[in-house]
């Protein structure tokens, strides 16, 4: 068992009392920040902070990300997801309620359009420091590749889902993006040796997340997930992935 201190970079909290957008027709089941802490006890893990990550299903409420992080507590930030026309003001609101990113679903969608990644990244980079985060298979890369070249810092969710994809995603680690450690039975690979090729390039690239409640995974987050980290990783690794990596990204 790792009794270590944990920061989880990837979690989902779905509450009923806020909009939920149908995505082709998913609506996903509720899953509150009660439901989480419940979770995660079960487990027995020591999570002491992570990052509330916004659905294709949320779309650009705002409520249920600024209620979550509000019941959640000091440690803990937001992924959101924003129109390109959110004033400067409402996005600084964000800022100092917990917010740390801006999130572009390409593999689901329910977020802006990538039309306005390169404009948008840049916006809330200048304006609050907030990094971008992709949920996109890699394959998908090299047709953003340029804009993604020009953004200050780029997160990439679940290791780039495929294998196919994966060549295009070490260069983008090579120039300083940030990896998600996280839904590996989304991927169609081995995700230790995927893991090792990351952090052999930049050992502070790669960040574990739980990715609860593991919304239309082919299997939900087990133990045996975080064991893969932490029986293949020298225990100083392990905690920066595990915990100190996601802490210095989101400033925690």
């Amino acid at each position: 068992m790792f009794d270590k201190p944990l920061y989880d970079a990837h979690l989902h909290i779905i509450d009923p009392r806020y909009p939920l957008i149908p995505n082709n027709g998913y609506v996903p089941p509720t899953f509150t920040v009660d439901d989480y802490r419940e979770r995660v006890a079960a487990l027995h893990l020591n999570v002491t902070g992570g990052a509330v990550v916004s659905g294709s299903f949320q779309g650009f409420d705002q409520q249920y990300l600024l209620a979550a992080l509000s019941a959640l507590g000091p440690g803990f930030a937001g992924v959101t997801q924003i129109p390109a026309n959110t004033t400067d003001e409402e996005i600084i609101a964000l800022h100092h309620a917990g917010v740390r990113a801006v999130r572009f679903n390409i593999q689901r969608g329910g977020s802006e359009s990538i039309q306005y990644l390169e404009q948008l990244g840049k916006r809330v980079y200048d304006l609050v420091k907030w990094h971008v985060e992709l949920y996109v298979d890699s394959r998908q890369l090299p047709g953003i590749s340029t804009t993604l070249h020009k953004l200050p810092k780029i997160v990439i969710d679940h290791l780039g889902l495929s294998k196919a994809g994966f060549k295009y995603l070490l260069p983008l680690v090579e120039k300083g993006a940030i990896v998600k450690a996280t839904g590996f039975s989304r991927c169609d690979f081995d995700v230790v040796t995927a893991m090792r090729q990351i952090t052999a390039i930049n050992p502070a690239a790669l960040v574990f997340g739980t990715d609860l409640p593991s919304t239309r995974a082919p299997k939900p987050f087990a133990l045996a997930d975080l064991e893969l980290i932490t029986k293949n990783f020298p225990l100083p690794l392990a905690e920066k992935i595990c915990r100190d990596n996601a802490r210095a990204l989101y400033h925690s």
